[in-house]
């Protein structure tokens, strides 16, 4: 499974940005997206950016990538960080129910 990382471009070369995010710097490929500035934004998949999207939609898979770590780690996740859903294994029957269109 590959999962997108948010990344934020601090710098820039042809093809390539000096991307942060998630507590790392890396270079990753533009060539898929384009010309970049820094303080774009990227979903970045195995060191390629492969989307241009902006700081509410980084923020919303950040969050979610914290609710899977926070799932993974068997902890609960931070609630300042709630995206507005829960996993499914944190959901009621009703809800579950609904959530299935029950």
């Amino acid at each position: 499974m590959c999962i997108g990382i948010p990344m934020q471009v601090v710098a820039m070369r042809e093809g390539f940005a000096q991307a942060t995010g998630r507590g790392e710097q890396r270079e990753v490929s533009t060539a898929l997206v384009g010309p970049v500035q820094p303080g774009y934004w990227l979903l970045v998949f195995l060191d390629g950016a492969r989307e241009l999207i902006d700081a509410a939609r980084a923020a919303e898979v950040n969050a979610t990538l914290d609710l899977v770590q926070a799932a993974m780690d068997g902890g609960q996740p931070d609630p300042r960080h709630d995206p507005g859903f829960s996993l499914p294994s944190a959901m009621t029957a009703e809800q579950l129910a609904a959530l299935a269109g029950q």
